[in-house]
């Protein structure tokens, strides 16, 4: 069977392209092949195109419009959800124009299409009491009690996104003065993210409990399952949820009914905040490549606006006495209207 050339460009982006020219990570690499595995799919399914004849011709701005709206209404994606899928198309398609310039017009035609503009919502987070109580559900007596106390309170105190969580390895984790641990994050960025004395006592518990400590355990990753298997996004997410579940039944007044694994790096960040911490070292601990993604969380703390205000208040008005003290009989008045 011969090779389209879609098939062709598309092979040689996702492997060669995106690893060696461009280095990108292999979470990058999985979100880009993802959003080409649901176009496909869409094509297959809903343009009755066979796949080993869907070339470079049959793509259309029209098409990749419908593809998008596809997404968002019949797969019920979000409006991020569906403008990373036209980063990962739009990127392909700059690629492939200079191998492939035939199909220059239709490509530059893809090319101009916008991201969906999108209301951002509040952010979701978590107060210190609602985090001490969430912490507080793990059963410490038990080994998976333990193990799910050291994740959760170790994402919230370093406030790590969750692939960051499932790539930790043992070997990096500092367990000696000054405590720190290195984080993987989007690009394959590594930062070192200092931990609190009470956070290094709950992982240390956890790692000698299961002999991580040893030297044979270090490029291991550090939270694994029962079958002592790399734990996954969504194994780390189904615990958070579990305990959400039971923290909501002691508390709902403080525990929100929808908490993502996020909202751990959310609360972090609002924490900090909070205690007056520098947004320059809050970006540098959560990894953000940009101050004014950090900045959102100032955006957002309305306690920080109102003492903001507060301090800055002075009264340049002049007193006035109310009419009616004055005026007795219209007082009376206002009494009797």
């Amino acid at each position: 069977m011969k090779t389209t050339n879609f098939a062709k460009y598309l092979s040689e982006f996702l492997t060669v392209y995106m690893v060696n020219e461009r280095g990108f990570s292999h979470n990058t690499i999985k979100s880009y092949r993802d959003t080409f595995v649901q176009f496909i799919s869409y094509i297959s399914e809903h343009k009755n195109i066979k796949i080993d004849r869907f070339d470079f011709p049959m793509i259309t701005q029209n098409m990749v419009i419908e593809f998008l709206d596809w997404l968002e209404k019949e797969r019920k994606c979000s409006i991020q959800t569906r403008n990373n899928r036209l980063a990962a198309i739009h990127s392909f398609i700059k690629y492939v124009q200079y191998q492939y310039p035939d199909n220059l017009y239709e490509f530059q035609r893809i090319l101009s299409i916008r991201n969906k503009k999108h209301t951002k919502g509040k952010i979701n987070y978590l107060t210190i009491e609602g985090i001490s109580l969430l912490l507080s559900m793990p059963n410490k007596h038990s080994i998976n009690g333990r193990r799910d106390l050291a994740l959760l309170s170790l994402m919230y105190d370093i406030g790590a996104r969750v692939q960051e969580m499932a790539d930790l390895k043992v070997e990096d984790v500092h367990l000696d003065k000054p405590f720190y641990i290195n984080v993987c994050g989007k690009g394959n960025k590594i930062r070192t993210v200092p931990m609190t004395e009470s956070q290094l006592n709950v992982l240390s518990v956890y790692m000698k409990e299961n002999r991580l400590t040893e030297k044979t355990w270090r490029p291991y990753p550090l939270f694994m399952n029962n079958r002592k298997e790399k734990l996954t996004r969504g194994g780390i997410t189904y615990i958070l949820k579990k305990y959400v579940t039971m923290a909501r039944k002691v508390n709902p007044d403080i525990i929100p009914e929808i908490v993502s694994c996020h909202s751990l790096r959310h609360s972090k960040a609002m924490h900090l905040l909070q205690a007056g911490v520098n947004l320059v070292y809050i970006r540098d601990i959560l990894g953000h490549v940009s101050i004014q993604t950090t900045e959102v969380y100032a955006r957002a703390d309305s306690k920080q606006k109102r003492e903001a205000i507060q301090k800055a208040y002075k009264n340049v008005a002049p007193d006035v006495e109310p009419l009616w003290e004055k005026d007795k009989d219209l007082l009376q008045w206002l009494k009797s209207f």
